[in-house]
C-alpha cells in the first residue's frame, strides 16, 4: 500500500499514524502499545489480544512495530462474548484485519461474530468491514446513521467493498439514545457520544465494566483532533471515564491505569489553555503550536511532529472564532 492510497483508506488517523511509523525512531516505534495489563492470549505482528475477563478480550494494536503485517488492525478494539452471541468493536484498517479478529473470536468463543460495533467512520477503524462477510457470515452491523453517511462520502477503492455499502442494513443508534445488544447472558451497552467526530460510539460491558472507547480515549500518542469539537470532546471524555472500577479500552495505544486517564484529561485541558491563550492573544493556531507546552510528564508519549499541535490547535481555534 503506498502512501497516498493509505491517507485515503485511513482518513485523518490513519495518516496520523503513518506519519509517526515514517518519522519515530525506531525504538519509540517499537515501544508503542506494547505493555499489557492483561494477559496476552495471542500475540501477532500487529498486536494483541488481552484476556481482560472470562469472556472479554481487548485487541491492541501495536502499528509502528514494523514490518509488513504491522498496520493490518491499526486501531485497538475487542470480542465479547455471551451464551448467544459474539460482538466485535470495530471494523478495523483492513479485510484480512477483520477477518483475523472474526477467526480468532471463533476459536476462542467457538461462534463467529453475530454483531460488530463501529464507533467511528475513520479509515483504521472502518477499512476492513467487509472482511467480516468473507466466509460468508453476516454479522449484524451496528453504528450511526452520521457515520454510514459519513463512510459513503469517499470514493469507492477498486475491487474492494465500499464501507457504506456494507453498513447498508446496519441497525443504527439514534444520537439521544443509548442502544443495548444481549448477548447472551451478557448485555452490552452501545452510547451515543460525539467530541473526536462528529458522531462516535462507545461500547459498555457492565459484569466486569470494560468501556470499549473508540478514539475518544487515546494513550501514549498525542491525540489526532482533525475531525474534533474540542469542548464536546472534553466534556465527553469526563463522562466516558467516571467510573475508577472500569477499565478502558482506548482507540490507540496501551490500555491506561487511571493515573494514565487522568493525564489525558490534563493534557486536553492543556490543549484548551494554550488555544484560549492564543485567541486572546490573537495568534494563529500556527503560531501557538511553536509555543505549546507539552506536560512534561508526557514525554514518553509518541510525539513526531509538531504539526498535530497545529491540528489540536485548530480545532479549538475554530470554536472560539464561531463562538
Amino acid at each position: 500500500m503506498n502512501r497516498r492510497r493509505f491517507c485515503n483508506v485511513g482518513a485523518s488517523c490513519a495518516a496520523h499514524i503513518w506519519f509517526a511509523a515514517t518519522l519515530l525512531p525506531p525504538a519509540a516505534r517499537r515501544a508503542f502499545a506494547t505493555r499489557s495489563l492483561g494477559p496476552a492470549v495471542v500475540r501477532e505482528p500487529w498486536g494483541n489480544l488481552e484476556r481482560l475477563s472470562e469472556n472479554i478480550w481487548a485487541m491492541v494494536s501495536t502499528p509502528l512495530a514494523g514490518g509488513p503485517d504491522a498496520r493490518r488492525t491499526l486501531s485497538n478494539g475487542g470480542i465479547v462474548a455471551g451464551r448467544s452471541g459474539v460482538l466485535i468493536v470495530e471494523g478495523f484498517a483492513s479485510d484480512d484485519g477483520a477477518k483475523w479478529i472474526a477467526e480468532t473470536a471463533a476459536t476462542l468463543t467457538g461462534r463467529r461474530p453475530t454483531h460488530v460495533v463501529l464507533t467511528h467512520y475513520h479509515g483504521d477503524h472502518s477499512g476492513g468491514l467487509a472482511g467480516y462477510r468473507s466466509d460468508g457470515s453476516d454479522p449484524i452491523y451496528v453504528t450511526t446513521r452520521t457515520t454510514r453517511a459519513m463512510l459513503g462520502r469517499p470514493a469507492g477503492r477498486p475491487g474492494r467493498a465500499d464501507p457504506a455499502a456494507v453498513l447498508a442494513d446496519a441497525e443504527l443508534v439514534a444520537a439521544d439514545q443509548v442502544h443495548s445488544i444481549d448477548l447472551g447472558g451478557v448485555r452490552v451497552t452501545v452510547t451515543p457520544r460525539f467530541g473526536h467526530t462528529e458522531s462516535d460510539l462507545t461500547v459498555t460491558v457492565d459484569d466486569p465494566r470494560v468501556v470499549f472507547c473508540g478514539d475518544l480515549l487515546w494513550n501514549g500518542m498525542f491525540p489526532n483532533y482533525r475531525d474534533a469539537t474540542p469542548s464536546v470532546l472534553s466534556r465527553e471524555v469526563r463522562a466516558m471515564i467516571a467510573d475508577p472500577a472500569a477499565r478502558y479500552v482506548p482507540g490507540h495505544g496501551s490500555m491506561p491505569t487511571n493515573p494514565e486517564l487522568q493525564d489525558y484529561v490534563e493534557l486536553l485541558d492543556v490543549v484548551e489553555a494554550a488555544a484560549r491563550r492564543a485567541h486572546r492573544a490573537g495568534l494563529s493556531a500556527e503560531e501557538a503550536a511553536t509555543q505549546f507546552p507539552l506536560p512534561a510528564k508526557l514525554s514518553t508519549w509518541t510525539m513526531f511532529s509538531d504539526r498535530y499541535y497545529q491540528v489540536a490547535l485548530s480545532a479549538w481555534e475554530r470554536e472560539l472564532v464561531g463562538g
